[in-house]
């Protein structure tokens, strides 16, 4: 199964700093290639500019249910120390196009 996950800045995101300047950033990478490398996350990424100028991010998950999906995030750092908090999970039926049937066969399949 599918999900949509949305993800927004958290009481401990630091307001006026980039994205790769936040607490932690290293190990979050980590921890989202990591997910990646398994074939749980098949996208992910931040989303431009928002209303309001809160971060927020969407990530395409690979889960047998919500709850795995919801479980295996929350050992994110950033979700740990709420850097980020995990906004929505939603089941996704997609009905244009593909997602790379193998962990890792995107373009860009790791966060530098």
């Amino acid at each position: 199964m599918h999900f949509v996950v949305r993800e927004g800045a958290g009481a401990a995101w630091v307001h006026g700093s980039p994205m790769r300047a936040q607490p932690l950033w290293p190990a979050h990478a980590a921890f989202m290639n990591g997910l990646a490398a398994e074939g749980l996350v098949a996208l992910g990424g931040p989303l431009g500019h928002v209303a309001g100028g809160r971060h927020e991010a969407l990530l395409v998950l690979r889960a047998a249910s919500a709850e795995e999906a919801r479980t295996r995030l929350q050992g994110d750092p950033w979700i740990r120390h709420h850097i980020l908090l995990i906004d929505a999970i939603h089941p996704w039926e997609i009905l244009l196009g593909e997602l790379p049937t193998e962990p890792g066969a995107h373009s860009a399949d790791a966060i530098p």
